[in-house]
């Protein structure tokens, strides 16, 4: 069966938009404590909470319906999305619960354990334990898991410290929101889409690497909200703006053409009324590349904010998949330059 028969919006770009999101969150009391040394204030990655001068426990939860048509490769893809707020904190994932939403009546179990087999290849490829987990009947697939990992206190990554003078290094290509919804509208050659696939199941383990042997404190991962959302958040929390050159920017191959083509999706238009306001964007840019910048992401790459003097060794430690493109700059009317 074809996961994708009965849903409208799969992976994060079935995320609540942004706008409402704030407005709920900015409507409940949320708490504080001197342990919690991460909390909802800057929209970080996930919670951190302070055990003693060597702990501290990292915890995030991530699920959505699916994003493709084959159970094991959504069960792999949702969990490589959640391990991904860990390791782009500086945290190393140690044990997960399964979160499972299924129409039990309407579908055979075994799509559901194949889902679940997926989710447990990239838990088992990361070194993590799968615990448990709690699961309702639903009309439409949802899968995730919670994840708890740890890291000492001085070497929490957040996206709230970013200095000025360093560079902006990006680990994966964005466009996949795009390229998802034209496989879905039959819009897309399978090979581009079977890449984007690929690298949506590539564990974010590196770049979290990268963080500890640099001394890296500043980073985020890029998924619902888009490059523009989440970088806008890394500003605000850092207090400065950000200088991005978009002709710097991967894209997954296809996404350029798909987006002329008109192929852009309502959660990229809901990211754009969110973080727009706050970005300028320097004459000459076309419209597409420029719509792109809020396409919203699974399972996305984690977008670095690294002193100048170690970026090149960082790229070099990373590979083909750091790409330098911006800087941190002091804070300006607009949080993003996007030129």
């Amino acid at each position: 069966m074809d996961l994708l028969a009965n849903v409208e919006s799969g992976g994060c770009s079935a995320k609540i938009p942004p706008q409402k999101l704030q407005e709920i969150v900015q409507s409940l009391k949320i708490g504080t404590h001197p342990q919690l040394l991460v909390g909802s204030d800057t929209c970080d990655d996930a919670a951190v909470w302070k055990v003693d001068a060597q702990t501290a426990v990292i915890q995030t939860t991530d699920f959505f319906p699916p994003v493709c048509s084959d159970p094991f490769e959504f069960g792999q893809i949702a969990a490589t999305n959640a391990l991904s707020d860990i390791y782009s904190m500086g945290g190393m994932p140690s044990f997960a619960l399964n979160l499972v939403m299924f129409p039990s009546l309407k579908m055979d179990i075994s799509i559901l354990q194949e889902i679940l087999k997926g989710g447990q290849s990239k838990l088992e490829e990361a070194g993590v334990i799968l615990a448990g987990g709690h699961s309702i009947d639903d009309e439409t697939i949802k899968y995730g898991l919670v994840v708890t990992g740890f890291a000492p206190p001085n070497e929490i990554v957040t996206n709230s410290a970013a200095q000025i003078g360093d560079d902006l290094i990006l680990t994966k290509p964005i466009g996949s929101g795009i390229i998802l919804a034209a496989h879905k509208l039959g819009q897309i050659e399978s090979p581009l889409y079977r890449k984007c696939l690929e690298s949506l199941k590539v564990l974010n383990k590196r770049p979290m690497e990268a963080m500890k042997k640099f001394g890296i404190k500043a980073a985020t991962d890029i998924t619902g909200f888009g490059l523009m959302g989440h970088a806008m958040e890394m500003a605000k929390g850092s207090n400065v703006s950000l200088k991005i050159d978009i002709q710097k920017i991967p894209l997954f191959e296809g996404t350029y053409e798909l987006a002329e083509k008109g192929c852009l999706p309502c959660a990229l238009f809901k990211n754009y009324d969110f973080s727009s306001p706050d970005v300028f964007f320097t004459e000459g840019i076309d419209y597409s590349r420029k719509m792109i910048m809020f396409d919203a992401q699974t399972s996305g790459g984690v977008l670095l904010s690294v002193p100048k003097e170690k970026s090149s060794e960082v790229r070099e430690f990373l590979g083909d998949n750091a790409h330098l493109i911006g800087e941190v700059i002091a804070p300006t009317e607009k949080r993003i330059i996007l030129q």
